[in-house]
């Protein structure tokens, strides 16, 4: 045999095999390396898978770029890089790269840049040669500097979907908060109307909201650090934290050893679902859903009503009996949906604490204000009025 010609041959094939776009095993993206259609990003663990799709009953035979569960059958994404439009020009020459300056860059078949992270602070052509985008097997895809400093993250930039580890919460150093935005439909990844987050101005309640309009809110945190929720079967739980510093204060969640697949997804009909899979079904199975009731709709029972059950469970508007007037203070008590708004209890419960009008299924009165020192509340004054209605 000649040594020298095969030694020659296998220089060649070696230098073929590193100009190869990703292999399929692969769980990170460098510099120099191309992910494009037909590879996928795999998380270590085999969880989740990113590449380019094109969604389930969609009338466009565009490509996007996203994540989705890898260990479920059917095609669930939950995050898609640039959700404004499908790539619909040559989409199968499109491609992801890591830049030299430490961005992921998008771009089609010209070289026309389609979307890319914008990391900026810090970051040049030397420092960041070393930089790495890995895909985790949370379902985060994190760019990070040899020394594990993380540039960017998806977590940060979610799309319609709250998973585990994310950060649900408001930064007090920009004033903002994060949110997750439905799909406008089913097979139409751009954003929707709605959307699920924190509001940076009263940061103790999780809102949905329908555009700029409020369309449901939760019940106010009431100081717990720690909470779990046992699933349908006591099979799993889903355990929510809240961590509050100078900085920001955010609900995260985590989930028991074993449990399915399972997040919180903003749908573009304007509930929130917690959704768990179901290998028995194979099928997403709602836990539950947010708002729970119709009635609990902002503003749906009017100024003076509440949303609550009949016999029979039956959810309806209630009247308040009586009328009052609730002062917090610094604050005016408006109406809300579920709130107490300007309605009011019947003369015997004069004297009643203020606890008791904020006991389900009441909820507190929208645009409250409330002091904090060390997480712990000052005592609120109320003053209530009671005149028969």
């Amino acid at each position: 045999m000649d040594w020298v010609g095969c030694s020659q041959a296998i220089t060649v094939l070696f230098f073929f095999l590193l100009s190869l776009p990703l292999c399929a095993s692969d769980d990170r993206l460098a510099i120099g390396k191309t992910l494009s259609p037909g590879a996928t990003l795999i998380s270590d663990g085999g969880a989740f898978a990113m590449g380019f799709f094109s969604p389930t009953n969609s009338s466009s035979s565009g490509l996007y770029l996203g994540i989705w569960y890898n260990n479920v059958p059917k095609l669930t994404v939950v995050w898609v890089a640039d959700q404004v439009a499908p790539i619909v020009d040559h989409p199968s020459s499109c491609k992801l790269a890591m830049a030299n300056d430490s961005n992921l860059v998008l771009s089609d078949a010209t070289g026309r840049v389609l979307w890319r992270t914008n990391v900026t602070a810090g970051v040049n052509s030397s420092s960041g040669a070393g930089a790495v985008a890995v895909l985790v097997n949370s379902g985060n895809l994190v760019l990070r500097l040899p020394d594990d400093t993380a540039l960017w993250q998806t977590f940060d930039h979610p799309s319609n979907v709250f998973m585990a580890g994310m950060k649900l919460g408001v930064d007090y150093r920009t004033h903002s908060g994060m949110r997750i935005v439905s799909w406008k439909s089913a097979g139409d990844p751009s954003p929707g109307t709605f959307s699920f987050g924190v509001d940076p101005e009263r940061p103790l309640q999780a809102k949905i909201w329908n555009g700029s309009r409020v369309h449901w809110r939760s019940s106010m945190w009431t100081g717990y650090m720690v909470d779990s929720n046992y699933q349908k079967g006591g099979t799993s739980a889903i355990y929510t934290a809240v961590v509050y510093t100078d900085d920001e204060i955010y609900a995260s969640f985590t989930l028991s050893v074993g449990a399915p697949p399972m997040h919180y997804l903003m749908s573009y009909s304007g509930d929130l679902h917690l959704q768990s899979w179901s290998n028995e079904s194979s099928a997403w199975v709602t836990n539950a859903k947010f708002p729970r009731r119709d009635c609990s709709l902002f503003g749906h029972c009017g100024a003076f009503g509440y949303c609550g059950n009949d016999t029979g469970g039956v959810s309806t508007c209630h009247c308040l009996g009586g009328l009052f007037k609730i002062m917090i203070h610094k604050s005016t008590v408006s109406s809300g949906g579920g709130g107490m708004g300007a309605g009011g209890f019947s003369p015997h419960y004069r004297r009643r604490s203020h606890e008791d009008l904020f006991k389900p299924p009441l909820k507190t009165p929208y645009k409250f204000s409330l002091w904090f020192y060390e997480m712990e509340f000052f005592n609120s004054w109320l003053e209530i009025e009671n005149e028969v209605s």
